[in-house]
């Protein structure tokens, strides 16, 4: 970006020096990156390896007895004449029935609403507008942790609308701008709400308990990390604030307005509208109404959506929560797009959530290949004699409890750095953690939230993160000097905090042996 006339050159500080082992690692995570294939291509190789391997071990008679259990299974090849009378018989099962592509797609649909009639950008900006000086930092990083029901847009709306906050309240935009993103990405998988994201990790959860359907049994659903999530939201949130205020803006060069900084003018424009604030009240109305009525189908005694006995936990609204969170994105959606008049009609609705699925594209051809992978995985038996040898692996080693969760956090953090695909690394590794953690007797939530930890501790800082590159062109709007390298050596400040910080609330739930989520425990049951 070009620099405006008459700028005052800053001083350079630590932060504005170029970082040359930083960019070395960088240049080295990059080109690992940019080495591996498309994940479609990276799951039709493990189809192939799956593929070849179980045949090789179904000729060699292999079997694996689970522990605990008289259950012997037989490796099965697919490149036998049984195998490839499963796979036709069964290709289209396998994808019409994987649990992510449903869940996913609904959800999608439902935000696709919300988000193309602006609610949720408005209500962003509501949070953040009027926030005092002194708690901006901390606001920001506690919104930025609930961001991931925007999905990817997260990472593009909030980041520059943070720094035009900062910037009206007389801090540094820049702070605002790393920072948001920084809270953003390192987490994204905590927040109060629930979106896609949760619906992406526990189908692919539940596939992967699949892989011991005979021999063990766990339900999994969408609020399975509820009770994580939304307390490692409260705890990012203060400390990406303090991390915000007390470390990356007295690191930051002093500020300068240039000519492609955004002007006071846009600061006016984060303030709400009356009709946007009566789009917020409507909607909040609306949404209330829904959730009352929802609570009485499920609270009184005798109500339809108790479970067996009565009991609240569990019952069919937690195993059906999905479409209740899609009948609430969806109600909010509409009412707050027919408000400020941003949704044309039921044409208008239509077209919101057929524009939301057809970004899924991508998506929804990985899930195809994916789902064969697991089936195929799941069918020949193989993956019951990987989770076995895992199992027996980290017992071998002593790590049986929570320091076989911190092992895996750290390689799921290092994985992150070159798969920046959450959907692509739960499908590649789920199916072999989640089985070998039920086979230490720990439950596939406590697995799914130790996954959430590595998947979002690393993401900020990886050069595969393509948002990475948009927020240094947003840079330097503020820093026209400032490049990837100093870039990076900002949004590190927040990786191992984040990463320490989320360690700690995980071994408090694992130490306390509380539940995770509605239903959700520590132990296998």
């Amino acid at each position: 970006m070009s620099a405006g006339t008459g700028q005052r050159a800053a001083a350079p500080g630590p932060s504005m020096q170029k970082p040359r082992g930083i960019d070395r690692v960088l240049a080295f995570v990059e080109r690992a990156g940019n080495a591996l294939p498309n994940p479609v291509v990276l799951f039709t190789v493990l189809f192939g390896v799956v593929a070849v391997v179980s045949t090789a071990l179904a000729l060699a008679d292999v079997s694996v007895t689970v522990p605990g259990t008289d259950d012997t299974k037989q490796i099965t090849g697919l490149l036998t004449g049984a195998g490839v009378r499963w796979l036709v018989e069964n290709l289209v099962t396998n994808f019409a029935a994987f649990p992510p592509i449903a869940a996913v797609l609904l959800m999608i649909m439902a935000v696709g609403v919300a988000e193309r009639a602006g609610l949720l950008e408005t209500a962003m900006r509501a949070t953040l507008a009027r926030a005092p000086r002194a708690f901006l930092p901390y606001l920001v990083a506690l919104v930025a942790c609930q961001a991931h029901m925007m999905s990817d847009v997260a990472a593009i709306v909030l980041p520059p609308l943070a720094a035009v906050v900062f910037k009206s309240a007389g801090r540094h935009p820049a702070a605002g701008l790393i920072g948001g993103f920084a809270c953003v990405t390192a987490g994204y998988a905590a927040g109060f709400t629930i979106g896609s994201l949760d619906a992406l990790y526990t189908g692919i959860t539940q596939q992967a308990v699949a892989v011991l359907s005979d021999t063990h049994h766990a339900d999994v659903n969408i609020l399975a990390n509820y009770f994580f999530t939304a307390a490692s939201s409260l705890v990012l949130g203060l400390i990406g604030g303090f991390l915000i205020s007390r470390v990356l803006e007295p690191r930051l060069p002093a500020y300068t307005a240039t000519a492609d900084a955004p002007d006071a003018s846009e600061s006016e424009d984060i303030r709400l509208t009356p009709a946007e604030r009566r789009g917020l009240l409507c909607t909040g109305l609306v949404v209330a109404v829904y959730a009352a009525v929802v609570l009485s189908l499920w609270l009184p005694n005798g109500a339809p959506l108790r479970g067996e006995g009565g009991a609240l936990v569990p019952s069919p609204l937690l195993t059906g929560i999905v479409p209740v969170l899609f009948g609430a994105f969806l109600l909010a959606g509409v009412t707050y797009g027919f408000t400020v008049k941003t949704l044309s009609g039921s044409e208008g609705v239509v077209a919101a959530m057929t524009d939301s699925v057809k970004n899924m594209s991508g998506y929804v051809v990985m899930m195809f290949v994916a789902a064969q992978v697991i089936a195929v995985f799941n069918w020949s038996n193989l993956g019951v004699l990987l989770a076995v040898k895992a199992a027996a692996l980290l017992k071998s080693v002593g790590l049986t409890g929570f320091g076989a969760l911190v092992a895996f956090i750290l390689l799921v953090s290092c994985l992150n750095l070159v798969i920046l695909s959450g959907s692509a690394l739960w499908s590649l590794i789920g199916p072999v953690f989640v089985p070998a953690f039920m086979l230490l007797g720990m439950s596939p939530a406590l697995s799914q939230a130790a996954f959430r930890i590595g998947d979002s501790a690393t993401a900020v800082i990886t050069p595969m993160n393509p948002y990475v590159f948009l927020l240094l062109a947003l840079l330097q709007r503020y820093e026209p000097e400032a490049r990837l390298g100093t870039l990076i050596s900002r949004l590190a400040i927040f990786v191992v905090p984040f990463l320490v910080a989320w360690l700690g609330i995980l071994a408090v739930f694992y130490g306390f042996d509380l539940p995770l989520g509605p239903g959700a425990g520590i132990s296998l049951k």
